[in-house]
């Protein structure tokens, strides 16, 4: 198959390295593919990895006319069999491009929840099966539950990384724990966690030998940076917290790490180097990857909700003390959680769903005739939401990611009833 991928993004970030890395695995299964999308950073990394990339136009609104005349005139000219989207602008793009082409259309949507006006006809992968199941609930028959995978000849253990140096240009020493989070700085699901983690780490630092690193770049940087201001010790001692900002290749950073904080793909990428993982989410969530709670990972995604945000401080604190206490701990759940990775989450078991996706999406007639009154549906729906956006920019409520700051674990179904929330 001809497969052209078009992410959402080609920034730094977790969900885009997936879709890159998800490429090349197809492509190691005898597929051609190609990447589409606005030219970003990661450009390197999909030549890096011998891919073909396609660029796109700029987008002024989404979905928009002149990346659906560039995606229709790239499957004209390159003979695409499969176009495929990530969350819902590139999504709906490829859908409209492939009403207009004839070829297979299938979306993935790794936000915490799903817009109910992408089109019910398009096969649809999401990362958790918990959001699957409110999909399948909600009416949409072609959903398949791909989880993150990480590539594990990238990303392991013994690479051989200067992890001694890394520590060193940001004044670790040796016999200090390091806590390390990699993660785009984000208002939506990020920004509450790292602003709680900053002072948990500032405060744990008076009494233990523990440092934080965080890598990563976004719109939260400066309340960020001012946070770790008013965390910094008296009297010119090492910062506790300090901004990295952000690496084109993180690697380093989550090899050099003692424990990690993050959630979703950057949880699963610290796992993979063998790390204790505490599991970052909203409204006070923070909890240890361990045997007793891989159930509720498993069904929620890396990720979860808590009771209120005024929680995390102490939520965070009982979870991290032990590790920065207890290196037999560490050491345990970081081999713990690289085995969880190397079980359930390889790149090649993923690629090989992808490629099955693929193929139950070819055989599906393609064109208007197939949409099952997907067009006036999703017509009506994107307007209402269109309307809701403006009404929030209005009253000042708009949120940046607003299907991540609408998550379907906040109303959780299935096991993670069965898990208390924190």
């Amino acid at each position: 198959m001809r497969v052209l991928v078009y992410p959402h993004d080609l920034a730094i970030g977790g969900s885009q390295i997936n879709a890159i890395e998800l490429a090349r695995g197809v492509a190691d299964l005898g597929h051609e593919v190609m990447v589409f999308g606005c030219p970003g950073p990661l450009v390197a990394k999909v030549h890096a990895l011998g891919l073909d990339f396609v660029p796109a136009p700029r987008p002024r609104r989404r979905p928009s006319r002149s990346v659906v005349a560039s995606l229709v005139r790239t499957v004209e000219e390159r003979g695409i069999d499969v176009v495929h989207g990530y969350e819902w602008p590139p999504i709906l793009e490829c859908w409209l491009a492939a009403r207009r082409t004839g070829c297979a259309v299938v979306g993935t949507v790794m936000s915490m929840a799903v817009a109910d006006f992408i089109p019910r006809s398009v096969p649809l992968a999401v990362g958790t099966e918990q959001i699957a199941d409110a999909e399948r609930r909600a009416g949409r028959s072609a959903v398949d539950v791909i989880e993150p995978p990480v590539d594990l000849e990238a990303n392991h253990p013994g690479l051989g990384l200067n992890t001694a140096g890394f520590r060193a240009a940001y004044g670790i020493r040796p016999e200090e724990v390091l806590v390390v989070v990699v993660s785009r700085l984000a208002v939506e699901m990020k920004r509450e966690g790292l602003l709680v983690a900053s002072r948990v780490v500032a405060e744990l630092s008076t009494e233990h030998a523990v440092r934080m690193l965080v890598v990563g770049n976004g719109p939260a940087r400066q309340d960020l940076e001012d946070a770790v201001v008013t965390a910094r010790p008296p009297g010119g001692a090492d910062p506790a917290v300090q901004l990295v900002g952000e690496l084109a290749d993180p690697r380093v950073a989550y090899a050099a790490a003692d424990v990690s904080l993050g959630m979703g793909s950057s949880a699963l990428r610290a796992m993979a180097f063998g790390k204790p993982v505490v599991v970052q989410g909203e409204k006070g969530f923070w909890r240890t990857v361990r045997p007793d709670t891989l159930a509720y990972f498993l069904w929620t995604g890396w990720y979860g909700v808590g009771d209120g945000p005024e929680t995390g401080p102490a939520r965070l604190r009982g979870e991290l003390l032990p590790l920065v206490t207890g290196a037999a701990s560490r050491r345990e759940l970081g081999a713990f959680a690289l085995r969880t990775v190397q079980e359930r989450f390889s790149l090649d078991a993923a690629a090989r769903s992808q490629v099955d996706h693929y193929r139950r999406a070819t055989t599906v007639q393609p064109g208007p005739a197939a949409d099952g009154g997907d067009l006036p549906r999703t017509a009506w729906r994107f307007v209402r939401y269109r309307a809701g956006r403006a009404g929030q920019r209005l009253t000042g409520r708009r949120a940046a990611d607003d299907f991540n700051a609408r998550p379907v674990a906040a109303a959780p179904t299935g096991p993670a009833r069965r898990v208390s929330r924190g």
